[in-house]
């Protein structure tokens, strides 16, 4: 979904929470990336973005998921959605409103495949700078935005999900 330059852009989007337990204690897999209308601004997002025509949204955070950092899950390893929101953010000097559902993965179940700039957009090329595996206290205590926020908070309930979809409401980035 798009609209002319300068309208908001009203879109549905999907995320991963990669979660690996390999280092002994949890990390997730984080995209560092910043705006390219305003490069001093960096943030810390999860793997995700926009559905395509007809995708489902697991099957848009799967494929989102592969194309940003190389892990290939199948749609049913996803747990979720453990969180539902409306972002509602400026990028690239284009307001959007993104309807999100957070899905989480396990890196145990991921087949890695060779990260290639190639399955990356013009946008992310020019956007992306970094993907990494990050511990809770190294997102609670980054010095740059992280989105979504809640985050910087216990990881938990997500981690040992109960089942019930949070709804985060509407939050500005």
């Amino acid at each position: 979904m798009g609209a002319a330059s300068g309208d908001r852009i009203h879109r549905r989007g999907a995320r991963v929470l990669l979660v690996s337990h390999s280092a002994g204690e949890p990390r997730l897999l984080m995209v560092r990336g910043h705006d390219p209308h305003d490069p001093d601004r960096y943030f810390w997002f999860t793997p995700g973005g926009g559905l395509e025509e007809g995708e489902t949204m697991r099957a848009a955070a799967v494929r989102e998921l592969a194309e940003e950092t190389g892990h290939v899950l199948l749609d049913e390893e996803l747990v979720g959605p453990v969180w539902r929101r409306t972002a509602v953010f400026d990028f690239a000097s284009r307001p959007y409103t993104q309807f999100e559902e957070i899905y989480v993965g396990l890196h145990s179940h991921a087949v890695a495949r060779a990260q290639t700039e190639a399955a990356w957009t013009e946008i992310e090329l020019e956007t992306i700078d970094e993907v990494a595996w990050l511990s809770e206290s190294e997102l609670r205590e980054s010095p740059i935005e992280v989105f979504p926020a809640q985050l910087r908070e216990t990881w938990a309930w997500f981690l040992e999900w109960d089942g019930v979809t949070r709804d985060l409401g509407e939050v500005d980035e």
